[in-house]
């Protein structure tokens, strides 16, 4: 990775995020993070110059479940940086019960598709500025249990749901991902822009917060050496930064081997995966998000 290299990147607070942070604190990327919580934030910024006092980052503060905080963090980053080389949409959720964030969509759909989707979108021009910039585009295999897809009703559906049943729609909105990590890779082509996603495999960092017993298993998997986090932060630091998958875009690489998988239909079917734009793009600009 070139020197200097500007990586945003989302959910770096905790959890994946923070690992993946820590590793190109090392080297030596001039880091532009998202964050919710100010006191989140200054202590990651602690951490990561503890790694590299030299380390330049920076924050932007908003809610990923709010697309106006998502809108106005995305124009903020195209006022300040020219250009930028590498966006990593990390920044997700597993919620066990239905809550509505404020523009009216299920708080899932909204964190874990509709914001990487609108950040990805609104800082489009700025990476392609870059010449040869990535976006990383973290899924799992969870998208293999994604119940039916209807679209576009599943992208404003608020049904409640259990917490058994919850993930169903938590795989749904990682399906989302990998199909609109196909349509951009398509987008772009001919921009120098590369599209990929990755499957981090189970990570106990990503046991759902608002589970009572969250904590207390997290210290048995680790234990155990369950679910060890690092892992799935190397591959999305290899797809970030290791030169060889800027040969492939629209791609599904695996924690681990690094390898291409075949993700779970409908991604792949160039036709849902348009559809899938397009109706998100038209949602957004009928609710006033974007104007064009």
């Amino acid at each position: 990775m070139k020197k200097q290299s500007i990586v945003v990147l989302t959910g770096a607070t905790s959890g994946l995020g923070q690992l993946v942070a820590a590793e190109l604190a090392k080297r030596g990327v001039h880091l532009v993070l998202t964050a919710r919580s100010k006191s989140k934030a200054e202590e990651t910024m602690s951490m990561l110059k503890s790694i590299n006092p030299e380390a330049k980052v920076d924050f932007f503060y908003g809610d990923l479940s709010s697309m106006k905080d998502v809108k106005r963090i995305g124009d903020e980053i195209n006022s300040t940086y020219p250009n930028i080389d590498v966006l990593i949409n990390n920044a997700g959720l597993h919620a066990f019960e239905q809550r509505i964030t404020e523009d009216g969509f299920s708080e899932m759909i909204a964190v874990n598709y509709l914001a990487p989707w609108l950040l990805t979108y609104i800082l489009q021009e700025t990476l392609i500025k870059s010449g040869e910039a990535t976006v990383v585009n973290v899924a799992s295999e969870a998208s293999r249990n994604h119940g039916i897809l209807k679209l576009p009703e599943d992208l404003t559906d608020t049904s409640t749901f259990t917490a058994r049943e919850s993930s169903k729609l938590y795989g749904k909105t990682k399906l989302l991902n990998i199909m609109f990590t196909g349509e951009l890779a398509r987008l772009f082509v001919g921009t120098g822009v590369t599209v990929n996603a990755l499957n981090p495999g189970f990570n106990v960092t990503g046991l759902g917060r608002e589970l009572a017993f969250a904590s207390v298993l997290e210290r048995i998997l680790n234990l155990l050496h369950i679910g060890d986090p690092h892992r799935g932060a190397d591959i999305i630091v290899r797809l970030a930064t290791d030169t060889k998958y800027k040969e492939v875009t629209g791609g599904y690489f695996n924690v681990g081997t690094g390898k291409a998988i075949n993700p779970s239909y409908p991604c792949g079917d160039e036709g849902l995966e348009n559809k899938l734009w397009t109706y998100t793009k038209e949602i957004f600009k009928l609710r006033g998000i974007l104007q064009k």
